[in-house]
């Protein structure tokens, strides 16, 4: 199991004991049928929160039987935790019930604004880093963090272009929002390689630059390829396709200064059948197999 250290006088903890440091799917109904009968499931399943605040049916139905066998992960995102309007308390009310229903190993939430104006989007949408940004998501996280009596982990987004008049770096701003708020990290890799990719950095960098100790989840996923109106090529994060090679590497260089972290397979388009999916987290699991050893042998 794993969590984040918290600053001195900090009192959110996770929703449980934490995940454990096994390779996980992304849940979709499409899937239930071979998640029941696989003699050998994967080590969690994760699910997003805004798809199961209805009161019951069928999804409610699949969920309640696989969380008997296989912990569980809720990723938000409706929360809009970086947008300029205070946030929606129906709609954290009703995440609230949720994880209250269910007691998740863990919540986690986006780097990222979808709602201005009374108005929703349906979209991550990108930040302006700087000094109002960081307050605004520090007080919005502790705001969440109170509500829901929990340790938030947030997650690092995909991005295409620079925002003008941003003053911090992105690990720079996560490793402050992370000392404020007692917050954890989800490290979404693919996202780190799509957004380096797309603005010019070095991913590697970046990595050295996050506060890798407080990361206690990572996602993995695919990406597509686009060309712009310059000839360019742009990654777009579309979570369609297997996880590429450039991602595996990168996976295995965090997992090198890390050790074994709980790890999620995402394909959210294109939604494959059980099987690729399955064999996807069997590919991370390995990784996380050979860095266990490693580390022991060290």
């Amino acid at each position: 199991m794993t969590r984040a250290t918290l600053p001195r006088g900090t009192d959110c903890l996770p929703v449980d004991a934490g995940l454990p440091a096994q390779a996980g799917i992304g849940f979709k109904p499409a899937h239930f049928d071979g998640l029941i009968a696989d003699p050998q499931p994967p080590g969690f399943i994760e699910v997003h929160a805004e798809n199961y605040l209805g009161a019951g049916g069928p999804p409610h139905a699949q969920l309640s039987a696989l969380c008997e066998r296989l912990p569980l992960s809720v990723h938000g995102v409706g929360l809009s935790l970086g947008g300029e309007a205070p946030l929606d308390t129906v709609h954290l009310a009703r995440v609230q019930a949720l994880l209250a229903r269910y007691r998740p190993a863990v919540f986690s939430e986006h780097l990222a604004w979808s709602t201005h104006d009374g108005r929703f989007f349906n979209d991550l949408l990108p930040l302006r880093y700087d000094a109002a940004c960081l307050a605004r998501v520090c007080r919005h996280i502790e705001q969440v963090q109170e509500q829901l009596g929990l340790q938030l982990l947030l997650e690092n987004p995909s991005t295409y272009f620079p925002i003008a008049g941003s003053t911090y770096s992105e690990p720079e701003l996560l490793a402050a929002i992370v000392q404020r708020t007692g917050c954890a990290l989800l490290l979404d890799v693919n996202n780190v390689h799509v957004s380096c990719h797309n603005q010019g950095h070095d991913p590697l960098a970046y990595l050295a630059a996050l506060p890798l100790h407080a990361v206690c989840e990572i996602h993995l996923a695919g990406h597509a390829r686009d060309v712009d109106a310059a000839g360019e090529t742009v990654l777009i994060d579309d979570h369609g396709a297997p996880v590429d090679d450039t991602v595996w590497a990168l996976y295995r260089h965090v997992l090198d200064r890390t050790g074994p972290l709980p790890t999620l397979i995402e394909w959210d388009t294109h939604v494959p059948d059980y099987a690729t999916l399955r064999a996807q987290a069997r590919q991370a699991q390995a990784w996380l197999d050979d860095a266990a050893t490693r580390r022991a042998a060290a």
